[in-house]
């Protein structure tokens, strides 16, 4: 909603989910945990009261309108990962040489990449849950960002500089992207 000399988007908190505000940290607290995260930008507001929040930016310019939808977004996804929660599902594709995939130590190692003898890793992002069940790797988590990001590392352990993607189809790579955690 835009007033003249003021910009104001506003956000439902649904029921079984509670939003705090302390110090320029939002906590929101949800059936499936807690998620914290720090907005700090000079111009934009942020305010709860009667069950929603409320983010907002007086005479705003073009790059506070844009953080103003920033801001709207992420408390969308905080709010979303107490409830449901984000999943990504990967596939590990081989043609010659078969890679296995193990969670060991808290990052992901590949081992047996094209052929290769030293075993390549992926870190695990925050709080994130990584499944191995043959050739399909899960990623669940609250933080879709921690999730895009361990995903990221998993495609990126596995690539390649030099090699033709269209014949070298070896790796992980993304599949689905849900922001659902099927139970």
């Amino acid at each position: 909603m835009t007033i003249a000399g003021k910009i104001e988007s506003t956000i439902a908190i649904p029921g079984g989910v509670s939003v705090t505000m302390n110090d320029g940290t939002v906590t929101v607290k949800g059936p499936r945990g807690e998620l914290s995260r720090n907005f700090a930008y000079p111009r934009v507001s942020i305010s709860i009261a009667e069950g929603e929040v409320a983010v907002s930016s007086e005479y705003p310019r073009t790059e506070d309108k844009a953080m103003v939808g920033t801001y709207v977004a992420h408390i969308n996804n905080m709010i979303k990962g107490v409830t449901v929660g984000f999943t990504y599902t990967l596939k590990v594709v081989f043609s010659h040489f078969p890679m296995k995939v193990a969670v060991k130590d808290g990052r992901v190692e590949i081992s047996n990449y094209m052929g290769g003898h030293a075993p390549r890793y992926a870190n695990i992002a925050g709080a994130c849950k990584v499944k191995v069940s043959g050739t399909d790797v899960t990623v669940e988590g609250n933080s879709i960002e921690d999730c895009g990001q361990t995903a990221a590392n998993l495609e990126k352990a596995t690539s390649r500089v030099g090699f033709d993607k269209r014949t070298f189809q070896d790796g992980i790579y993304i599949v689905h992207k849900s922001h659902k955690v099927r139970e």
